[in-house]
């Protein structure tokens, strides 16, 4: 399956799939059956990722098929019930003014709140809305609701006094800065942190939205879940615990945070790739913008980059794993054996079998000083 919700489902979520109708901020119910119901609330403030927040809600989607523990729902919120431009799809909210105050033992609407801000998002929030908002967010806590920052949605926890005392993270260009700002706060580079009663949640930027949420669903329902969570996202593996943010190439050669995204969206996508367009859109940019950061930086275009980390992939599986070729190239998200075998002879000047016969002699061949 698809690692990230498409645009069309994430508008679907903008309803508040599972709540009532924008407007009300009212939550269906506390069970759905005899199963419980848990409300889960998605705030988009200026600059939220539109990949981080489908990472959010394709895991959200897919924990209610693997498990019947409980029963997810979500709805986006946002200051002003406006809609929110997330790179550049524009999606319908709630305001928070219409969300039911919790405060102490006041039950809240939410069982979990999620905030996407921009990365450097902050020092601006103790003011006008951002006062009302810090001021919600504590109610929430108050309220026993686990509240997570996405991106730079830590920093706007932090600056509610919400994160004292305990670890959080950001994407790791901003590390320093919170230090210095939030001295309070632990701020490591990971790629997600959850304390230990799963009440604060951070992660940083991008793909990193699915770590987190593949960590703590299988948390709450079990490492099993988390497994099985991980192949219906189409990812290889989750990063775990303690696992440092790894430095995209884009910036690694001095590239742009949009150009690092797209990579890390590519590499979450290699068994279903996804078009050039969407790409583009799922960051942010215009497919003309994404092309020339490409060209800029990697001196090539997104699609044949993209295609060279698929048959990276496959010539990777070929020489170490004893998948058929088919597998292998189906995997990769080629749509037939020709298909794979006519690119990746393109690509390598030699085709999948020449490769698996090459390891195969390779393996065979006796050691230097083998009596064989």
């Amino acid at each position: 399956m698809p690692a990230y919700a498409k645009p069309a489902e994430i508008v679907s979520h903008a309803a508040g799939v599972g709540l009532s109708a924008p407007g009300t901020g009212l939550a269906s119910g506390p069970a759905v059956g005899s199963v419980p119901h848990r409300a889960c609330g998605v705030l988009l403030l200026p600059g939220a990722s539109l990949l981080a927040l489908a990472g959010i809600l394709s895991a959200l989607s897919e924990v209610n098929e693997l498990q019947q523990e409980a029963r997810y729902a979500t709805a986006l919120l946002s200051l002003d019930g406006q809609q929110v431009d997330c790179g550049g799809l524009m999606l319908p909210t709630t305001a928070l003014v219409q969300m039911p105050p919790s405060a102490g033992p006041v039950p809240s609407a939410w069982w979990a709140v999620f905030v996407l801000s921009a990365e450097g998002e902050w020092g601006d929030w103790g003011q006008g809305d951002g006062a009302a908002l810090q001021q919600w967010l504590r109610n929430e806590a108050g309220a026993g609701v686990a509240l997570a920052g996405v991106d730079g949605g830590a920093a706007v926890l932090a600056e509610a006094g919400l994160l004292r005392g305990g670890r959080a993270t950001v994407n790791g260009d901003l590390v320093e800065a919170l230090q210095e700002d939030f001295p309070d706060v632990i701020w490591t580079g990971n790629v997600w942190e959850i304390n230990a009663t799963a009440s604060r949640l951070s992660c940083a930027g991008g793909g990193a939205s699915l770590d987190l949420m593949i960590a703590w669903l299988g948390g709450l329902h079990g490492e099993r879940l988390a497994q099985d969570l991980t192949l219906r996202l189409g990812l290889e593996r989750a990063r775990g615990p303690g696992e440092r943010q790894r430095r995209p190439v884009a910036e690694q050669r001095g590239g742009s945070p949009k150009l690092a995204e797209a990579l890390s969206l590519m590499e979450a996508n290699l068994s279903e790739p996804l078009p050039t367009e969407e790409v583009a859109r799922l960051v942010g940019v215009s497919r003309r913008q994404l092309e020339r950061l490409f060209k800029q930086h990697l001196d090539a275009l997104p699609s044949r980059y993209y295609l060279a980390l698929r048959l990276n992939r496959a010539r990777r599986l070929l020489q170490q794993s004893s998948q058929s070729i088919l597998q292998i190239g189906l995997s990769c998200g080629f749509s037939s054996g020709p298909h794979f075998s006519n690119a990746y002879k393109t690509h390598f000047d030699k085709t999948p079998r020449d490769e698996r016969s090459q390891r195969a002699a390779a393996l065979r061949r006796p050691a230097p000083g083998d009596n064989a």
